[in-house]
């Protein structure tokens, strides 16, 4: 797969990542499976992530809710350090088929009772941290189930995304590290094309923010859940 190619992938899949708040990994990766073997594009969507965070963070950042950041964090980064170091033997498939179908039962159960929102508690953050940071770990799409869980908070829109992020990047940072120290090298050819998907992510993400603008708080949260039905959907028929 070329490295224009590539590039233009990043920018669809930041810009459904910043206005979901998660998606740049469940778009890249499958994708990038038919090209490069899993550890290569795992590192690869990790590093690319990592810098969707970035654009997150500074984009909406005065929406960051830190004990959020703080208690998802905690248990994300020693889940996904765990999930990183199982994602070579664990069978994958399975896995995402059984996300996947949970985030369809949830979102169906979202529209069935819209007004619906998990307990702001400490408890419940940390449960969605761990949640998250494991599937990210071992596969690198993690982001769905934060979305799930930080939707149920019925955040605004900056607060979400800004937290998403800030979430988001302490995860990566850590998986990122477990998947170099475990051997994963990029070849030569995607080591320089960073220097074109790095700007192309903060083009995607630029384009989400104007379209986020756009969008009624009042709304917001049935868009997250209609990305999450889509990666449900995706997680099932295509794993």
């Amino acid at each position: 797969m070329t490295v224009v190619l590539i590039a233009a992938l990043t920018v669809v899949a930041a810009g459904v990542g910043t206005l979901s708040g998660f998606g740049t990994s469940t778009i890249m990766v499958p994708v990038l499976l038919m090209f490069y073997p899993l550890p290569e594009t795992l590192l690869l969507v990790g590093i690319i992530h990592w810098f969707g965070d970035i654009w997150k963070m500074w984009l909406f950042k005065r929406g960051i809710r830190w004990w959020l950041w703080l208690t998802f964090g905690v248990t994300g980064v020693l889940y996904s350090m765990w999930g990183a170091v199982l994602s070579v033997t664990a069978p994958e498939e399975l896995m995402a088929r059984i996300l996947g179908g949970f985030l369809i039962i949830y979102v169906g159960f979202l529209f069935w009772d819209p007004s619906f929102q998990l307990p702001a508690s400490t408890g419940v953050a940390g449960l969605g941290g761990a949640a998250s940071g494991f599937l990210a770990g071992i596969f690198g799409v993690g982001g769905a189930v934060r979305g799930a869980f930080l939707s149920a908070f019925d955040l605004k829109k900056a607060v979400y995304i800004a937290t998403s992020g800030a979430i988001a990047i302490v995860i990566d940072t850590v998986r990122i590290g477990t998947y170099v120290r475990g051997g994963a090298r990029l070849q030569p050819e995607l080591m320089w094309g960073l220097i074109l998907f790095i700007p192309a992510s903060l083009l995607g993400a630029d384009i989400a923010k104007r379209i986020v603008e756009r969008i009624p708080q009042s709304s917001f949260r049935l868009v997250i859940a209609i990305f999450l039905l889509l990666a449900g959907l995706r997680l099932v028929i295509w794993a």
